[in-house]
């Protein structure tokens, strides 16, 4: 890959493992509707696309009607106390970042989690100071695969989209990517089936986190 100023990383299913506690936040909130949660399997299915999403595809999934706000009021609620309870940073996460850092590639994390708590997840798990920013829902900007939040944070670095890296496990990161001008490489350790990212065509496609900074560092 050529030279590579800066990677931006999804958050879900490629940096952090989150599913259990969005599973848990996901059933605090369906409970009050009487709806029985989907194992963590069909959760990380269902993902991606921000909480709303997420809740709404739930109750599409269960046949029930129901109050989106008022659910999605639950769920972070729920989710701030539990942000960190049982999620687990990936294998080789803290490695890439390291040498991502010594090659002198910045790193920044775009993703459709609410910013807050994205925020307070990396903090918990030792992260949050490896990233020039943090950029997620509520923060200003469109939720991806909208490229606006991308084009900040190529600003903020002062780089230009042919040298940037967008890494994620799901097709907002790829469409993301493309929509900014940017490098996709596609996380198949993530939640998202890989035919499902094969289909959207991206730069290359990573089995292992040790393979992605392979890909970037060369």
């Amino acid at each position: 890959m050529a030279a590579v100023d800066l990677v931006i990383f999804d958050l879900d299913g490629t940096l952090v493992d989150t599913a259990p506690d969005i599973a848990g936040a996901l059933a605090a909130a369906l409970a009050e509707v009487g709806v029985a949660p989907p194992p963590i399997a069909v959760v990380t299915e269902l993902v991606g696309d921000g909480a709303r999403v997420l809740i709404t595809r739930a109750l599409a999934l269960a046949g029930v009607d129901g109050n989106v706000d008022a659910l999605l009021a639950r769920f972070l609620a729920y989710y701030r106390d539990h942000v960190s309870d049982r999620s687990v940073v990936y294998d080789g996460v803290n490695e890439a970042l390291e040498t991502l850092a010594r090659a002198g590639v910045a790193t920044a994390v775009v993703t459709n989690k609410a910013g807050d708590i994205a925020r307070r997840l990396l903090a918990d798990l030792g992260l949050k100071d490896r990233f020039r920013i943090v950029i997620g829902d509520g923060d200003g900007y469109a939720r991806k695969p909208d490229p606006a939040a991308a084009n900040a944070v190529m600003a903020l670095v002062g780089t230009r989209p042919e040298r940037t890296v967008v890494v994620g496990d799901g097709v907002p990161d790829a469409r993301m990517a493309r929509a900014a001008g940017a490098r996709a490489i596609a996380a198949l350790w993530g939640y998202a089936a890989a035919e499902k990212l094969a289909a959207e065509r991206p730069d290359a496609m990573a089995r292992t986190v040790a393979e992605m900074v392979g890909v970037v560092v060369g």
